[in-house]
């Protein structure tokens, strides 16, 4: 059993002067609690703002959900490789790193900020920040394709398998054995592709938004596999709230189109139908993952509009469109 000390808001401070971390004076921290696998920890000291991040063995859900604490460090490492290959303040820097208890610090994103997820629920809707989405991670993928040996140490998937491909996939599987055929071939494709750096979570939720531009936070999932896992993943939370809100939905819809013209104004390495195509299929199987996989989406409460969502999904496996505006036509029609 891994033993370590257990960072919070209220120790945090005795934690990193242990460290020689801090500098003299007041130290004020305070939990940045948004997601459901780390302890995450805003620090504020004389010198400046930075954030503290650990890995927890089991993630904030209903049911049970277990990962490997080791996954800071892919995160950490993640960072290291990107921040270089994107736009000036998209990837935190890491200051320093806690081996013996799987923490690290990264720099803080620029202030103000918001978060995006927050700004959409409120039903904010920026067409840029769509296309400056896409260009992203357009810019991740691109920047990546085409790199085996610079993404030799992101070949395991093991974290990727723990936090998307069983409580996503899998658990989709088991619950739903009508679309079992179709899913199993998402499965297939996130175990043995090999297109780029996949993310893993680019979500709006792990993107602040500021002046200049985004941050893009939360990388425990990379890994060099099937990038168009990340298209669709991505895709899903803005349907999402567009079935949420569905009387803005053409906005969100706009939203969706916005981000493709930014992802393709990128993106070289493979023709965009090509990655279109199967970023579809896994838009469909990340629908359904967030009304019955291990994690649902929060905001989504009504059961009409879960009904909604796996209508809408269980079309898309069966019917296979190619093209964003097919999928479009389906949300609108077809919900």
């Amino acid at each position: 059993m891994i033993r370590m000390f257990d960072v919070t808001a209220d120790n945090a401070e005795l934690y990193l002067r242990r460290l020689h971390r801090v500098p003299p004076g007041p130290v004020r921290v305070t939990e940045l609690a948004d997601g459901v696998s780390n302890a995450v920890l805003r620090v504020e000291t004389s010198a400046g703002r930075f954030v503290l991040k650990q890995s927890r063995p089991q993630l904030r859900t209903q049911e049970a959900w277990f990962s490997d604490v080791g996954r800071i460090w892919r995160e950490r490492d993640a960072m290291i490789l990107l921040r270089p290959l994107l736009p000036p303040e998209a990837v935190p820097e890491i200051l320093f790193s806690d081996e013996t208890n799987f923490a690290f610090a990264m720099s803080h994103a620029p202030e103000p900020f918001r978060n995006w997820r927050t700004m959409l629920l409120n039903g904010e809707v920026d067409f840029a920040l769509g296309e400056a989405a896409g260009q992203l991670l357009g810019a991740i993928h691109e920047n990546t394709a085409g790199r085996p040996i610079a993404l030799d140490s992101f070949r395991d998937r093991t974290v990727f398998e723990q936090l998307r491909v069983d409580p996503f996939y899998v658990r989709i599987q088991e619950r739903l054995p009508d679309v079992a055929g179709e899913i199993a071939l998402l499965i297939e494709r996130c175990r043995s592709g090999q297109l780029a750096l996949c993310h893993g979570d680019f979500s709006p939720k792990n993107l602040l938004v500021h002046a200049g531009g985004f941050t893009l936070v939360d990388y425990e999932t990379c890994h060099y596999g099937d990038a168009t896992f990340d298209l669709g993943f991505f895709l899903s939370h803005l349907l999402l709230k567009a079935i949420h809100r569905w009387d803005q939905r053409e906005n969100y819809f706009a939203l969706t189109q916005s981000f493709w013209k930014g992802y393709a104004e990128i993106v070289t390495f493979a023709p965009i139908t090509k990655l279109m195509q199967p970023g579809i299929a896994h838009l469909a199987g990340c629908l359904l993952a967030r009304v019955d996989g291990t994690s649902p989406v929060p905001y989504l409460i009504d059961e009409t509009k879960r009904n909604a969502v796996r209508r809408l999904a269980r079309r898309l496996l069966r019917e296979r469109p190619t093209n964003w505006d097919d999928v479009l036509h389906l949300c609108a029609t077809g919900v």
